[in-house]
């Protein structure tokens, strides 16, 4: 971000007199006291702790100025800037950064696969523009405005990721964006426990369009009936993605492997390739395909970028362990939807060993948590992944489902056993063997991760 003084006290309204201070260049923006960097704003915001109680900290480390809300009194001979509420500051000058360069913006949301499609669209459209794309997870009120001051000022296209847990949310975020371009890419059941059902999944993720413009395009998936109803009436471009003929953007599996996939796209004259596994992130990569395609990318230009394709850490990475054998780690979130695709992909990978998988809890799944838990079983057979390893409270209906077919190769710890869940599996991995890995955030299975490729 580069902005001057004067120029964000006037974006964000600030309180206090400003002009007392000769104008100045301020170039970035942070809220994280421990990174600022010479010439940034630095923005307390509340938290575990106030952020405000840092004000010294960044000034040592070299904050050139920093918004300020609390009661306390704000430092002499700093220059700050008033306001009633922090966030709401940062969300505001984010509003006039996007505005001031005004590149295209591409909003991506969904229940699973929202950060490997903000990839795949990312590497499509840099084949032809300058391109910025959300960093890690900040795709919440805070991170979302964070990663837009953070955009260099050469940036054409800008892909942003929209998260969410409670309805409400991704129409704040949509608002504040006013996205060109949205895609949903699949309803799940993560955050069911918040919103009750999948149609009110549905509901708080066609909130994108609240803010998507006029003469905006929509990507949906076409196999999706709850998403039917409320894309009718639309004003906007509305294209559907994914394996019928009724698709704009029909997809066809040609050949898997380990590491790649290869596919067709309908009105395409070769085969396209990932170099991820996996059914369902073709659909995933058919959103890119058809954002590729509305801003005006060549089929050899969305190829490349797709081959070119670099997937953000924990999202389907393919990692050794430290024996030789394979590990399929998807640890970062997980819902019995995306656990169940992630499943039937690896359950028909060839490999000389035997195939393992580690799964644990899916979290915010609210009342059905154990019978969606269960559901998983159906992809779980010991012809195929002849060993499996529970972990989490919710997964124990999991585990009593599956014990009478699987006898004494499956098992299940509780979550503060994670070390003898390490042990086991260190025990029974051989170097020809792969195995998956799949779970929420909050189960920790990057430990595991970890643990396996550090075997000692």
């Amino acid at each position: 971000m580069k902005l001057s003084f004067w120029e964000i006290a006037q974006a964000v309204q600030a309180e206090n007199d400003w002009k007392q201070w000769e104008d100045f260049s301020v170039t970035g923006v942070e809220f994280d006291s421990r990174i600022i960097k010479t010439g940034n704003l630095f923005v307390p915001l509340a938290g575990n702790a106030d952020g405000h109680q840092f004000i010294n900290k960044a000034q040592e480390n070299g904050a050139a100025a920093a918004f300020w809300s609390s009661k306390e009194e704000a430092p002499n001979a700093f220059p700050i800037l008033k306001v009633a509420d922090t966030l709401a500051a940062m969300q505001k000058l984010s509003v006039y950064y996007l505005k001031k360069l005004s590149p295209s913006v591409i909003g991506i949301t969904g229940s699973n696969g929202k950060t490997t499609t903000k990839d795949m669209v990312e590497a499509v459209l840099s084949q032809k523009f300058n391109t910025y794309k959300t960093q890690g997870n900040y795709n919440n009120d805070i991170g979302l405005p964070y990663t837009i001051l953070h955009m260099p000022d050469e940036t054409e296209k800008l892909i942003l990721e929209m998260g969410m847990d409670h309805a409400g949310e991704i129409s704040f975020l949509s608002t504040l964006a006013q996205p060109d371009v949205a895609a949903i890419t699949m309803i799940g059941e993560a955050h069911i426990e918040y919103l009750g059902s999948r149609q009110g999944i549905a509901a708080a993720k066609m909130e994108i369009v609240d803010g998507l413009k006029a003469s905006g395009l929509l990507l949906v998936p076409n196999e999706e009936p709850l998403l039917q109803p409320l894309i009718s009436g639309l004003s906007q471009t509305v294209e559907t993605f994914g394996w019928e003929a009724a698709a704009t953007y029909q997809g066809a599996v040609r050949e898997s492997g380990k590491e790649y996939t290869d596919f067709t796209v309908s009105g395409f004259s070769e085969d396209l390739r990932i170099p991820v596994p996996g059914s369902y992130n073709v659909t995933n990569a058919l959103i890119a395909v058809g954002i590729g395609r509305w801003f005006g990318l060549s089929e050899e230009e969305i190829r490349q970028g797709l081959a070119d394709l670099i997937v953000t850490k924990n999202r389907t990475e393919w990692l050794k362990a430290a024996n030789g054998a394979d590990i399929l780690s998807d640890v970062y979130n997980a819902n019995p939807t995306a656990m169940k695709l992630v499943l039937d992909n690896f359950r028909t990978m060839p490999t000389n060993g035997k195939r393992l998988a580690v799964l644990g809890d899916m979290l915010e799944l609210g009342p059905e948590s154990k019978t969606m838990h269960c559901s998983v079983g159906e992809y779980l057979k010991p012809q195929e992944i002849a060993e499996v390893f529970l972990y989490g409270e919710e997964m124990q209906s999991l585990y009593e489902k599956l014990q009478a077919a699987y006898g004494e190769h499956i098992y299940h710890y509780e979550k503060e056993q994670k070390n003898n869940l390490i042990q086991a599996l260190q025990a029974v991995l051989e170097p020809q063997d792969m195995v998956v890995l799949k779970g929420s955030n909050g189960m920790g299975l990057a430990e595991v991760v970890a643990a396996l490729q550090n075997e000692s």
